[in-house]
């Protein structure tokens, strides 16, 4: 049987792309950082895609995370696509969180 990330982070993982794409919708209706919010749904349904299509052939014993680390120090372009990726939808909320705080306090 091969080796599976925990069942805490997949949880977290997905709570944190369907939190983010849901986030990505609102901000379209609402107008706001629309070229933003559209890369970030954009990235939301492709990074998990892509990254599951190329976890299926992994060698046994070794789980996901290390396997998109194996292919990052290789540089195969797929890991580099969901680890980009993962960085600016950090960055996205980021932006999302500051803008919405700076909302309520303004006056």
């Amino acid at each position: 049987m091969s080796k599976c990330i925990g069942k805490l982070f997949q949880i977290i993982y997905y709570t944190f792309i369907l939190a983010t794409l849901g986030a990505s919708i609102l901000s379209i209706i609402r107008k706001k950082n629309i070229v933003l919010s559209i890369i970030s749904a954009v990235l939301t349904i492709t990074i998990p895609i892509i990254s599951i299509i190329n976890s299926i052939g992994r060698e046994k014993g070794v789980d996901e995370f290390e396997h998109l680390i194996a292919h990052l120090q290789q540089g195969s372009p797929w890991s580099i696509y969901a680890v980009t990726g993962f960085f600016y939808l950090v960055v996205w909320w980021a932006i999302f969180l500051i803008k919405r705080k700076n909302k309520e306090v303004s006056y």
